[in-house]
């Protein structure tokens, strides 16, 4: 094996953010741009030879070039095996669920639901031998790294084939294609009743699944449709395309609107689902009806003894911070730990390393459980349909039965997209130096009790993060969070989260933009969200 040593300048923007690095595709096209980030990030996980590294991604543009890139890379770096899902494809909670099986990590290439295509977006990350995202620690590493870069490795490997399925010797390196939709079905088959999900089929339920044209699109086939015997074109936008067919793959209803409707049409079906890019997001719709993330992770917690894989119950269950309140009266209620962690799958990785928890789940649609350390979208659907399964009773009357139960929290999110960076800032500025002057003061009618810039501490390893949003936390509990996220690609998202808390049963149907209403306004007003960025509108509510 011929390995050249390339020799390279650094670049400045190879900070890895919330989930990877991400940026442009034609960004990632530069050259050695790609190369020197790789390059930094195999050095900082100082594989050894005998350990086995996993590759995959969710298809998008320029996915099967940049496997072929890091795959040359690893061989370099004294990797001596290699596993890829067959013709590049992984999806991340099947990439998670491989590593577990040995590996000592994995390279992920994706955006998540980020668009794709030549003018898209890219994104890589590594993923360690626990199946999940790596610490801060690492990524932190991996910037320094990448930042002091003069030289990279790449060896020239014989002729392989990413569509055979089997084993492929290299040389010096073993590369081993694998089909991951099986492995991932039989995951789902030892935690799921599928004989009681084929029988719901059976008496004549009715779905639909829009994968969006992204990764899912195999997956929710084989486990849907041929497994299940849900009928043929269930799952729609099945074929995973490097352009997502020209659509955004991000399961909200804005995106997901060919799906929203029909849930919402005079033919409306009894359940509705849809899942990201790569894989890791679900949105849940019942018929007529949407379930906002937030409820659908209290749902499943308060259901999950009526599932196989949950029968013994949860060792307890945690939420990111921004996300609704909703879990934490479940929590309560059985007895069990609640914690509330930044945003970042990463950050419940300890805790389920630890087996704290058991279930988690953030508000931008991602929710999972101790089974892989990554968000899990098909996952969702199918404990969604273990639990409709197990109760025979709709989406609707499960959500509302519960709210009746444990009280219903009122959640929205405006997302404000692509703001000058320069502005985004300057919003969080103004928030932070308010922040000292807002407790006992009254906005909306509502008293503040404590406003602050979230910091959290791992109760397992004692890593500590700091400015991880903005709060104001109302005496009757209500609260409204400001951060600004770290997946985008062209300048900031400013995100505004939206919650309060109701328990009087009159008033647990309201419409959630009339009862968040006067809320909003104080939330948009308090951050001069208008004047400081000019926008009227944000680019998506949730």
């Amino acid at each position: 094996m011929v390995v050249t040593v390339v020799t390279t300048s650094p670049f400045a923007d190879q900070r890895p953010g919330t989930s990877g690095l991400r940026k442009r595709t034609p960004v990632f096209q530069q050259p050695h741009y790609l190369e020197n980030f790789v390059q930094a990030l195999l050095e900082e996980a100082a594989l050894q030879a005998g350990q086995s590294l996993v590759i995959g991604g969710d298809g998008r543009y320029f996915n099967r070039e940049a496997i072929g890139t890091i795959i040359r890379m690893a061989a370099a770096n004294g990797i001596t095996h290699v596993v890829v899902g067959r013709g590049g494809l992984l999806s991340t909670p099947a990439a998670s669920h491989l590593i577990r099986q040995g590996a000592a990590g994995g390279i992920i290439l994706s955006a998540s639901h980020n668009p794709g295509g030549p003018d898209g977006d890219f994104g890589i990350k590594y993923n360690a031998g626990n199946g999940g995202p790596a610490p801060e620690s690492f990524t932190n590493a991996v910037a320094a790294r990448a930042a002091a870069l003069t030289r990279y490795r790449v060896a020239d490997l014989p002729p392989y084939d990413l569509d055979v399925l089997g084993r492929q010797p290299l040389g010096d390196v073993t590369l081993d294609v694998v089909d991951p939709v099986r492995a991932y079905a039989d995951l789902m088959a030892s935690l799921f009743d599928f004989d009681a999900i084929r029988a719901l089929f059976a008496r004549g339920f009715r779905m639909r699944m829009d994968s969006m044209h992204a990764i899912t699109g195999p997956y929710a086939v084989e486990i849907l449709e041929r497994q299940l015997g849900a009928p043929e074109g269930t799952v729609i936008n099945a074929v995973p395309l490097p352009d997502f067919g020209g659509g955004h793959p991000d399961p909200n209803l804005t995106y997901a609107h060919d799906l929203v409707e029909e849930m919402f049409g005079v033919h409306a079906l009894d359940f509705g689902a849809a899942s990201d890019g790569d894989g890791d997001r679900n949105m849940i719709l019942g018929q007529r009806f949407f379930v906002t993330p937030s409820d659908s992770l209290a749902v499943l917690a308060a259901n999950a003894t009526l599932v196989p894989g949950y029968r013994g119950g949860l060792a307890g269950v945690a939420r990111s911070m921004p996300t609704s309140a909703a879990v934490d009266a479940v929590a309560e209620t059985l007895g069990i730990p609640c914690f509330e962690t930044p945003t970042g799958w990463k950050f419940f990785g300890t805790l389920l390393d630890a087996g704290r928890i058991t279930l988690c789940g953030e508000e931008s649609f991602g929710t999972g459980s101790n089974h892989v350390r990554e968000k899990d979208g098909l996952w969702a659907v199918l404990f969604w349909l273990n639990v409709i399964a197990a109760r025979g009773e709709s989406v609707e009357q499960i959500v509302r039965q519960h709210w009746a139960t444990y009280g219903r929290n009122y959640y929205t999110r405006y997302d404000y997209e692509a703001v000058p960076s320069e502005a985004a800032n300057g919003v969080m500025a103004l928030l932070r130096s308010a922040l000292a002057g807002l407790p006992g003061t009254s906005l909306g009618g509502r008293t503040v009790h404590a406003a602050d810039d979230f910091a959290y501490t791992d109760p397992v390893d004692g890593s500590t993060s700091a400015k991880q949003g903005i709060r104001v936390l109302f005496t009757d509990g209500a609260r409204i969070v400001y951060r600004l996220s770290g997946t985008g690609t062209e300048g900031a998202t400013i995100r505004v989260y939206i919650e309060s808390r109701e328990t009087v049963p009159e008033r647990l149907g309201m419409e959630t933009a009339v009862a968040l209403r006067e809320l909003v306004d104080v939330a948009l007003g308090l951050a001069e969200i208008v004047a400081r960025t000019g926008r009227t509108e944000p680019t998506v509510i949730t």
